[in-house]
């Protein structure tokens, strides 16, 4: 499953999330303004920065929103 965590008012969050849905990428959006979501997002990635991509399929995680849609696009699309 790939989890991407975001933050509502980050537009580089925002980017990726319209590309998810333009793809039709099943994902699951983890808001870290939940206290559990930003606790995932710490033991994941150990930075609180977003957006984060968590791909528990293929145990691969990364930040920035041009990595990873560049992610995306190779692997899911």
């Amino acid at each position: 499953m790939l989890n991407l965590y975001v933050l509502k008012t980050c537009p580089y969050c925002a980017k990726v999330v319209e590309y998810l849905k333009e793809q039709s990428i099943d994902s699951k959006i983890k808001d870290i303004e939940e206290h559990e979501n930003f606790d995932e997002l710490m033991k994941l990635g150990g930075k609180e920065q977003v957006p984060f991509l968590y791909d528990d399929k293929e145990d691969t995680a990364m930040y920035d929103s041009e990595r990873i849609i560049e992610y995306l696009a190779d692997n899911y699309s």
